[in-house]
C-alpha cells in the first residue's frame, strides 16, 4: 500500500512530530508511506516539499492579509484563526496521484484550502483527516475553550473583537465548510475528548469519527522507584510555560495551598519547570523551592528531567492529547492533571495518575491539583505501591501508544473507508 501524509511541516509543531512518527511507524509495517509538506526541516528521503518560494508564500500571505482585515487588524489573534480559503493545488501533486490512500493532518496557514480538500476527496481514494485540535468542527478557531457556538453555527466570535457579529468571518467560514467539505471523509480524533466534541458539533455529528491516539515511541524507563530519598520533585513543562492555556497561575496557587494546608508535605517538595517563557516575571510567586531549566532539546534531556522527578503537574485548561503525560508515565513520573481534554485517555484516575476536576476559578482548580499531589506523595512514600504504579504506567504506554498498535489501527481504518 502507498500512503501520503499531508501536513504543513515535518518538524515544527506537535502535529508535525506525530505525523512524521506515524509515517515511520507505517513504514516499519511494510507500507510505502511518504509525507508531503510546505516546510521540510528534516533530511528524511521520504518527506517531500510541495513547493518553494513565492508559489509557497503567496497563498499563506493572501490568507493572512484577509484574516488581518477581518479581525480588525488585531495582531494578537492573527495566528489563532484559520479559514482554509487559500492553498496549494495538492490534488495535482505527483505524490497525491501516486498514493492509494491520503492522510490529511494539520493543513492550515495557506497549505491546503477547503476546496483543495474537496478536490482530493474527488480523486476516489480513501481520505482520512486526523484532527489534532477543534478546527475541523469550528468556523475559524483551533480551540473553542468555553465557547459552544460550534454546536450550532459559529458567529459572534470573540477572536474577531470589534469585527465580531452574527455574520462575521467565523460564521462565513463555518458555512463554507458545511457547503464545500464532502461526505465520506473518515475523521480521526487523537483522543476520546476530541471525538466527543466532534460528535456534538453540527459540522461533524453525522460524519464517521474514530479515535486513534498519536504514537509515542519512547524508550521505557528502567526505574522501579525513588531515585533519591527526602525531597519529592514536581515537574511542570511546556513549549511555553506561560502560555495562558497551560495554567501557570493555577500551578503557582497550588504551591501556596500546599504550604498552607499540607505544611509537612510541602517541606519535602521542590518544583522544576522547563520550556520557553515569554515573560520571566510570570514564574515569580512560587511558594516552593523552584528551578527553571529553560528549553530542553532532545528526548534524552526530557527523559532525564522526568526520571529525576516524581510527580508531573499538568494544569492546562484544555489539551487534545497531552504528550507530557505520556512521557511522564513512560519515564516513571506520576501525572496529576485536570480532566480538560485527552488526559483521561492517558491516565486512569487513582490507578495510573490523578485526574483532578477543573474549574474556571483558579483557587478551586489549584486546590484540586494540591489534593492530587498529596495523593501521589502518599503513593511515593510506599515503595511497594510506587513500584506497582510505575509498572502500570509503563504497560499503559506500551499498550495504548506503541508505534505498531497505532499504525495497525490506521491500516484497519483505511481498509474500511470508502474510496
Amino acid at each position: 500500500m502507498r500512503i501520503v501524509i499531508i501536513n504543513k511541516s515535518d518538524s515544527t509543531g506537535g502535529a508535525a512530530v506525530v505525523s512524521r512518527r506515524l509515517m515511520e511507524a507505517l513504514r516499519r509495517q511494510g507500507v510505502d508511506a511518504r509525507m508531503l509538506v510546505a516546510e521540510k526541516l528534516t533530511d528524511s528521503p521520504y518527506v517531500e516539499q510541495a513547493a518553494e518560494g513565492l508559489r509557497l508564500k503567496y497563498p499563506f500571505l493572501k490568507e493572512r492579509l484577509s484574516i488581518f482585515i477581518e479581525n480588525g487588524f488585531n495582531r494578537a489573534t492573527l495566528f489563532k484563526i484559520d479559514t482554509g480559503a487559500d492553498g496549494l493545488p495538492l490534488w495535482r501533486h505527483p505524490l497525491v496521484k501516486w498514493a492509494d490512500a491520503i492522510l490529511l493532518n494539520w493543513v492550515n496557514q495557506g497549505f491546503l484550502s477547503l476546496k483543495g480538500v474537496a478536490k482530493i476527496a474527488a480523486l476516489g481514494k480513501p481520505v482520512l483527516w486526523t484532527m489534532h485540535d477543534m478546527w475541523n468542527m469550528t468556523g475559524i478557531c483551533h480551540h473553542a475553550g468555553e465557547c459552544r457556538h460550534y454546536r450550532e453555527e459559529c458567529g459572534n466570535c470573540h477572536l474577531l473583537g470589534r469585527k465580531r457579529g452574527r455574520n462575521d468571518l467565523s460564521h462565513h467560514t463555518w458555512k463554507r465548510k458545511q457547503d464545500i467539505l464532502p461526505r465520506g471523509i473518515c475523521y480521526v480524533a487523537v483522543s476520546s475528548w476530541l471525538a466527543d466534541k466532534a460528535r456534538e458539533s453540527r459540522l461533524l455529528k453525522d460524519e464517521r469519527v474514530e479515535v486513534i491516539p498519536n504514537t509515542f515511541p519512547l524508550k521505557m524507563s528502567e526505574r522501579t522507584g525513588r531515585l533519591r530519598e527526602g525531597k519529592i520533585r514536581l515537574i511542570f513543562g511546556a513549549a511555553r510555560v506561560d502560555d495562558p492555556i497551560k495554567g501557570l497561575p493555577a500551578l503557582i496557587e497550588m504551591t501556596r495551598i500546599l504550604v498552607d494546608r499540607y505544611p509537612e508535605l510541602a517541606s519535602r517538595l521542590e518544583i522544576v519547570t522547563f520550556g520557553g517563557v515569554k515573560n520571566p516575571e510570570a514564574l515569580s510567586g512560587m511558594a516552593l523551592p523552584h528551578h527553571h531549566l529553560g528549553m530542553l532539546h532532545g528526548e534524552d534531556a526530557v527523559r532525564k528531567v522526568y526520571e529525576e522527578g516524581d510527580i508531573l503537574i499538568s494544569a492546562s485548561s484544555y489539551e487534545t492529547l497531552p504528550g507530557t503525560l505520556v512521557e511522564a508515565q513512560a519515564y516513571g513520573c506520576i501525572p496529576v492533571s485536570f480532566n480538560q481534554g485527552g488526559q483521561c485517555d492517558i491516565a486512569e484516575h487513582l490507578q495510573t495518575g490523578y485526574i483532578a476536576p477543573y474549574s474556571m476559578d483558579t483557587a478551586t482548580s489549584a486546590r484540586s491539583l494540591a489534593e492530587g499531589v498529596a495523593w501521589a506523595a502518599e503513593i511515593i512514600s510506599d515503595k511497594k505501591r510506587h513500584r506497582e504504579i510505575i509498572e502500570l504506567m509503563r504497560e499503559n504506554v506500551k499498550r495504548r501508544f506503541s508505534a505498531e498498535n497505532v499504525a495497525e489501527a490506521y491500516l484497519r481504518l483505511i481498509s474500511s473507508c470508502p474510496g
